[in-house]
């Protein structure tokens, strides 16, 4: 409620520096490199990565630098067989990321990481719409795909941005802030979902070029909280339901 009045507030101000910033951010491709690849053997792991552009790998050359990338490279040391596929474009919010998996032929992923909520923050969809969108997405993952672990990845801190300027950054970081807290908080006791926050250190420097999107450091250092809430769980994960 205090955010929806702090917006009445800040309304004109924020507007006008959302469409400054609409027009005068750097336009980055996608990550280069394979959506999909590695192994469909019987006993390989499967892992979908679903989301925005930082799921499509903005910020980095290509998707082996990207968050799909390095997470594979982390898990191989400990399992040799892993079939992944990246599902997720730039600009894509919770409600597109749905659609997208009602197009996806039916198929096993022992693992889905996630990452959305950025644009349902940028074109103020209601927080309790975001909620239940998310919901039937989680839903739709156990029911059609069979998934038995599902990592939920935090907002990124929007508050320290480089490309957003005052007061922007600031109520887009509260925003962020709310819907992660609601987020996590109706998730936290999903069976076989893992919450994570984004606890790394953002140093802007490590960011894209574009002060939005990680860079390839970020998205190592992403991979690696990923692989650590994953890898302890793998021996349950491979084993014959």
């Amino acid at each position: 409620m205090w955010l929806s009045a702090l917006r009445i507030v800040l309304g004109p101000a924020l507007l006008w520096q959302g469409a400054q910033v609409r027009r005068r951010i750097l336009r980055m491709p996608e990550a280069y490199g394979p959506r999909q690849g590695g192994a469909e053997d019987p006993g390989a792991l499967s892992v979908l990565f679903l989301g925005d552009s930082s799921i499509a790998g903005v910020g980095a050359p290509t998707q082996h630098q990207a968050l799909s990338g390095r997470l594979i490279h982390r898990l191989s040391r400990h399992w040799p067989d892993i079939a992944w596929r990246v599902l997720g474009t730039t600009g894509w919010t919770t409600e597109d990321a749905l659609e997208a998996l009602g197009t996806l032929p039916e198929h096993r992923y022992d693992i889905v990481v996630i990452s959305l909520g950025v644009n349902d923050v940028t074109t103020e969809t209601d927080p309790a719409t975001w909620l239940d969108t998310y919901d039937r997405l989680l839903d739709r993952l156990t029911d059609r795909f069979g998934t038995r672990l599902t990592i939920v990845s935090g907002l990124p801190p929007m508050g320290r941005f480089p490309a957003l300027p005052q007061p922007l950054r600031w109520y887009l970081g509260l925003r962020a802030s709310a819907n992660e807290a609601a987020l996590f908080q109706r998730h936290e006791d999903r069976p076989n979902t893992v919450c994570l926050p984004l606890v790394f250190d953002l140093d802007p420097t490590a960011m894209a070029e574009d002060g939005f999107h990680p860079g390839p450091g970020v998205y190592d250092a992403w991979a690696a909280l990923v692989a650590d809430a994953i890898v302890p769980r793998l021996k349950d994960l491979t084993e014959t339901p």
